[in-house]
């Protein structure tokens, strides 16, 4: 069989309104993909639909399928996206309503059994992580465009790949390449030169979205369409391997992956080879992740200029505490982040930043009583005294779990254009996920002149968020480097350059095929992005703080 041209044109809600048209006209393309959802959407979703039922999806979509519809269905392109979100039938009515307004005949699917709800009492959102084989029925039975749920992301590529190329649930190896391509296609443009640490090798602008060519084997090609900006090597596409990943298995509902198979090579301009990946069978289980509201919180930013810094923070710090001290919020965090300079000729590189976070139950107890204590400071505490913005009311914040449930738990459903509800078995293979032994590592280099340095200099790094956890993908360019990396960036080493993960677990697993290690550290984020347990909530520049750090690097690398 021929190829399956798969492409991307969404990453998250909210990602480039015109990409859906320029992925139909950029160049061949088969199926079309939009990934809108993420921890965080769930529960933005969850808020939306209190104030209205019918606004569990992703509102952008139909207004972009509004637009491309027509040029779609000329095309013969098929488009499977996860814009469904808490209310995939919803927006399919929604889908079929707009192309009998537009009197053009396509027929659309969804897939749903996915919500969980109702089993988990107290939540606003509970969501299982569902599979592509919903999606590939759809397909099969002829669907122009299918709407799903809470599927994990690589799902929107192995479903349209399994209904291609006929593959069934015990074709691991298959499916495992298609997870990985899928993993590479899902953050849209950062395969392609987005957020990427040496962003300065490639015009990164206006990066074009990939696209990845599936074989019938599993491998495949990433790349994107000719004449936009970006980049594709095997820099980007490690990148975005590494992104929100752990081991050497990387497991979902379908297949596990075994990202420690994984080889890349590069295939031209623009062009990356993925092959080699060895699939296993799934987990007995599958996740599902839990979103409720966590209480309320507020903040403010005092803003501290000139010298006596020090005392300045700590004068606001036990006014604060004093005036709060009749009901003191249950959380209550201090951060002073020393911006100021010396001796500095503008008043904004002379001044630092006091910022307070609080958290409680009680809406009140973060509100008002907050704002009121914070205003009433302005004539009464430190010279220079003013706040970045006034205190407002407390705001509702979320807090993501998972949990796990077998697969015979969901119903998961294939609901066809003509009504048919096709249901989808789950695998009959399953495997418990075991951490794959510690691989081999290269030979150190030998010794030699080092000098102080930053650790970015010769590696790149990609950093992201699940649940409360955050990973740290790092990779060398060079063998050589590489050869210095799987040595000296331990686990250790980690807690030393990053002193927030001292107290956590933190966990190290080498990539070698990659010349990559990934960190995972338990915790950092505290009960996930939503609770905004710290100044960058979702780790993503972690990374990049990672390669600021100074190390002493072998001279012969820099």
């Amino acid at each position: 069989m021929t190829s399956l041209r798969i492409g991307n044109f969404s990453g998250f809600y909210g990602d480039r309104f015109d990409a859906l048209r320029e992925m139909l006209t950029g160049g061949e393309v088969d199926v079309l993909t939009g990934d809108y959802l993420a921890e965080l959407t769930m529960l933005i979703l969850a808020r939306d639909r209190l104030k209205d039922p019918g606004a569990g999806h992703a509102r952008t979509f139909p207004r972009q399928l509004e637009d491309c519809l027509g040029l779609a269905h000329e095309r013969g392109v098929k488009i499977v996206t996860n814009a469904g979100g808490l209310d995939p039938a919803g927006l399919a009515a929604s889908v079929r309503e707009l192309a009998d307004r537009l009197g053009i005949p396509v027929r659309v699917a969804h897939v749903e059994g996915d919500d969980r709800t109702a089993a988990h009492p107290g939540t606003l959102a509970a969501h299982a992580y569902l599979g592509g084989f919903g999606i590939a029925e759809c397909l099969r039975a002829g669907a122009d465009i299918v709407v799903t749920g809470r599927v994990t992301d690589a799902a929107l590529v192995t479903g349209p790949a399994a209904a291609h190329f006929g593959w069934g649930p015990t074709d691991h190896d298959r499916l495992a390449g298609a997870v990985v391509a899928g993993h590479v296609l899902e953050c849209g443009t950062q395969a392609t030169g987005g957020n990427y640490a040496f962003f300065q090798e490639g015009d990164v602008r206006r990066p074009g979205f990939p696209l990845a060519e599936i074989h019938a084997d599993g491998s495949s090609v990433i790349t994107k369409h000719p004449g936009t900006g970006g980049l594709v090597d095997i820099g980007t596409v490690t990148a975005q391997l590494l992104y929100e990943t752990g081991g050497g298995r990387y497991a979902g509902p379908d297949v596990t992956a075994r990202l420690d198979t994984v080889r890349l090579s590069q295939d031209g301009p623009d062009r990356v080879r993925i092959e080699g990946v060895r699939g296993e069978a799934p987990p007995p289980a599958l996740k599902v992740g839990l979103n409720r509201l966590g209480g309320f919180r507020n903040e403010v930013v005092f803003v501290l200029t000139g010298l006596d810094i020090e005392a300045k923070a700590s004068l606001v710090r036990a006014q604060l505490t004093d005036a709060l001290a009749k009901s003191p919020p249950a959380d209550v965090r201090w951060e002073l982040v020393r911006t100021d300079r010396a001796d500095a000729d503008t008043e904004e590189t002379a001044s630092a930043l006091l910022r307070l976070v609080v958290r409680d139950a009680d809406e009140r107890v973060v509100g008002r009583a907050l704002s009121g204590a914070a205003v009433e400071l302005a004539l009464a505490s430190y010279p220079g005294f003013h706040v970045l913005s006034p205190p407002g009311k407390g705001s509702p914040y979320g807090v993501f779990e998972e949990v796990y449930v077998p697969h015979g738990a969901v119903d998961h459903r294939a609901v066809l254009h003509d009504g048919r509800r096709i249901p989808v078995a789950p695998p009959q293979q399953t495997r418990p996920l075991d951490a794959v032994p510690e691989p081999a590592l290269p030979q150190p280099l030998p010794p030699g002149p080092t000098r102080r340095a930053p650790l970015g200099l010769v590696a790149g790094a990609r950093s992201g968020d699940k649940g409360g956890n955050a990973n740290v993908g790092v990779w060398a360019r060079t063998d050589e480097a590489w050869r210095w990396l799987a040595h000296e960036l331990t686990a250790e080493r980690f807690r030393q350059l990053i002193p927030e993960s001292r107290e956590l677990p933190v966990t190290r697993h080498p990539l070698p095929n990659l010349r990559a290690v990934n960190f995972v550290v338990e915790g950092i984020l505290g009960a996930g992005v939503a609770a905004q347990a710290r100044f960058d909530p979702q780790a993503k520049a972690l990374g990049e703080w990672l390669r600021s750090r100074h190390l002493d690097i072998p001279e012969a690398l820099l």
